[in-house]
């Protein structure tokens, strides 16, 4: 006998945010694998007695392999139980929901995909910036700034289109910024970074690409990059922090990972 794998996005970080659907799957869950991005407010929501496993992945800390995860989500279908797989924003989205996905397929595990709303949405949302906007920008991308090949292959994408959000930013933002620059966005085009996006703890940084290359912020972080970035500046509606950098851009080429005093 076999049960089914849910994987569930739990959205960005405000526990209102995960669908009706994932809730419904919680609470009747018998076993919750969850990522540490995952809202703990939501694990609340499955029974009691239900199984909780922390499968998060978290710098300076021993992480469980995908290799690991993948034949625990197995080992408890194949017990016939209601697996839910809790995962940050949603789990298709640089969440590797899709090789979970594969393995429970090799497997002829039933699995169902249940998508939530991903950080790379909410989190320009939440600091008042639209990916798109007429007259400003008719196009956006998402991309990882944990790309295999660093940020360097940020150029490809840079500039085929008007709105660039890249996620995952905190601990690169600086080689992030630079790489736009190099790849030919312009250095004054307005750009925000988002930390902790949608919960209380959310705080972001405005300026332009040469300015926001000298900041420093804690993960988790989104950065937001084009015209619709200077928006914010009116359609701010959630700030429970903001800081403003109002320095001109510093004048000659940038190096990776300068800072900025």
């Amino acid at each position: 006998m076999s049960g089914v794998v849910y994987l569930v996005g739990a959205g960005p970080g405000d526990p209102r945010l995960l669908t009706l659907r994932g809730a419904e799957l919680l609470q009747r869950a018998d076993v919750v694998v969850h990522d540490r991005l995952a809202p703990a407010a939501l694990l609340d929501l499955a029974p009691r007695g239900a199984e909780r496993v922390d499968a998060g992945k978290a710098r300076g800390r021993a992480a469980i392999s995908q290799d690991r995860i993948n034949r625990l989500l197995i080992d408890r279908a194949r017990r016939g139980l209601a697996v839910v797989r809790l995962k940050g924003g949603d789990p298709f989205v640089f969440g590797r929901g899709g090789e979970e996905a594969l393995a429970l397929a090799a497997a002829a595990v039933p699995f169902e995909v249940v998508p939530g709303v991903s950080a790379a949405v909410a989190a320009p949302a939440y600091a008042g910036v639209p990916l798109t906007h007429r007259g400003l920008a008719s196009s956006f991308a998402v991309v990882s700034a944990t790309l295999a090949g660093g940020p360097a292959d940020l150029g490809g994408v840079a500039a085929a289109v008007d709105t660039l959000v890249v996620l995952m930013v905190a601990e690169r933002l600086g080689e992030v910024c630079a790489g736009l620059i190099a790849a030919g966005r312009p250095p004054d085009e307005p750009a925000a970074v988002i930390a902790s996006a949608t919960t209380g703890d959310q705080w972001s940084l405005a300026g332009t690409l040469a300015e926001l290359a000298g900041a420093e912020v804690d993960p988790p972080a989104t950065l937001v990059a084009g015209r619709v970035a200077a928006l914010a500046d009116t359609l701010a509606w959630f700030v429970p922090g903001d800081l403003r950098l109002t320095a001109p851009p510093p004048s000659g080429p940038l190096a990776a990972g300068a800072r900025r005093t």
